[in-house]
């Protein structure tokens, strides 16, 4: 098996992007069957970027990374929308409003990744958890939505979907999660898609 897994570099307020350090973490142990990438936070070129690895690739499973700084549970998404719309712009600049991603795509993509079996194991292992309806309209749903997109047009049966991440967690702070409890949740993860 192959997994696909992503991350994003910071933008906007977020000076540390944990979902960059999980990937650096997961990538520094160079595991044969886990391709790694941080993705640009922009709209355009994420997108390729990601269509672009699964097209070389040509991966069993996408998990797709990426941080939500007001929540504080792992979030795992069920539905990519195709709409691009924020206030806050990309780092490109681009700032999106009411925009489809793909004008003669589906209205949205679910996940089709294991999330009852992924909560059920993060619950498990005692990690703060929950299924969220979509993942927004910034970036990260425009990954989600455009790697579930690739797959369809490929016509691969492999698992993606996305998972937002808290704040990273520093000193004193009772907001977000540390990071090696992130990592932890993020191989959790990785080890109920390697049991697909």
């Amino acid at each position: 098996m192959t997994i696909l897994l992503t991350g994003f570099t910071p933008f906007g307020k977020v000076a540390v992007n944990p979902s960059q350090l999980i990937v650096a973490q997961v990538a520094a142990r160079r595991e044969p069957d886990v391709i790694t990438a941080v993705l640009p936070v922009e709209y355009a070129a994420s997108g390729r970027s990601m269509a672009e690895l699964i097209r070389i690739y040509q991966p069993d499973a996408v998990l797709c990374l990426g941080v939500a700084a007001n929540r504080q549970a792992i979030s795992l998404e069920r539905v990519a929308l195709n709409l691009d719309d924020a206030v806050l712009p990309d780092n490109a600049g681009d700032q999106a409003s009411g925009r489809l991603i793909l004008p003669d795509g589906p209205l949205a993509y679910w996940s089709t990744l294991p999330l009852e079996a992924m909560l059920a194991a993060l619950h498990a292992r005692g990690l703060p958890a929950v299924i969220s309806n979509h993942a927004g309209a910034y970036v990260c749903n425009h990954v989600f939505y455009v790697a579930r997109h690739t797959l369809d047009r490929m016509d691969s049966r492999a698992a993606c979907g996305f998972v937002h991440v808290p704040a990273l967690r520093e000193g004193d702070d009772t907001n977000g999660l540390p990071l090696a409890q992130m990592v932890e949740a993020v191989d959790c993860c990785l080890n109920v898609l390697r049991n697909l």
